[in-house]
């Protein structure tokens, strides 16, 4: 499928021979997919008459455990691939990820506190000019309690303005999320969560709220706790 630019190609890894854990990653793919890979192709399914009809993506990842409580998982992307503006036009996006974790092994109600933050760089060719924006998120989420879990999300893109592949995304938009999960069991947790959605285009925000109950049913395989 062509979600999380997944297109029919393929990937090769390399867990690198190092003391601690690094990985490689790199594929070739299709550029279509309407949903998530507008900025290639999108749902322009063309011909792949060459190399550069390709999507190209690469990836590296290292893992760093400080001490048995704190570990760190750092990371660096980048693709490139052809746009549907014509001309042999292309588009580049670069991004970097961090997630830290604090989770005490030690600890009776299992409390633990994690960062996640990603930014990302993307340069398209059309007609006469070149199109530049940028985008990232932010999310913290702390266990307090044995059952209890609290989190915060902020999100915000640039947008470009005049943008003929995206019309839709062409100012700034920013998202913010707050969430409260309960746990009854193992496999449920009750969750509710409000939103702030603030798009440059629109004069009033948009708020939100979600309550959500989710279950798993069926074999399990057992485990610690």
């Amino acid at each position: 499928g062509s979600e999380g630019s997944r297109g029919l190609g393929a990937q090769v890894g390399w867990l690198l021979p190092l003391p601690w854990y690094v990985e490689l990653k790199a594929s070739a793919t299709d550029a279509v997919g309407a949903c998530c890979a507008r900025s290639f192709l999108g749902g322009n399914d063309l011909a792949v008459r060459g190399p550069t009809d390709v999507l190209y993506t690469t990836n590296v990842r290292t893992f760093v455990p400080f001490d048995d409580d704190w570990s760190l998982t750092l990371g660096a992307s980048a693709q490139a691939g052809p746009n549907a503006s014509g001309n042999g036009n292309r588009s580049a996006i670069a991004g970097g990820d961090l997630y830290l974790r604090w989770r005490p092994v030690a600890d009776a109600e299992r409390r633990s506190l994690s960062l996640h933050v990603e930014h990302a760089v993307r340069a398209r060719q059309v007609p006469g000019r070149s199109l530049v924006d940028h985008a990232g998120f932010a999310h913290l989420v702390g266990v307090f309690a044995l059952r209890w879990e609290a989190g915060m999300r902020t999100e915000w893109t640039t947008g470009a303005a005049e943008d003929p592949l995206d019309p839709e995304w062409t100012a700034n938009r920013q998202r913010h999320a707050a969430q409260l999960t309960f746990y009854p069991s193992h496999f449920s947790r009750v969750r509710l969560q409000a939103t702030l959605d603030r798009p440059a285009w629109r004069e009033e925000p948009i708020w939100g709220a979600v309550l959500a109950l989710e279950a798993l049913i069926g074999a399990h395989g057992s485990h610690g706790f």
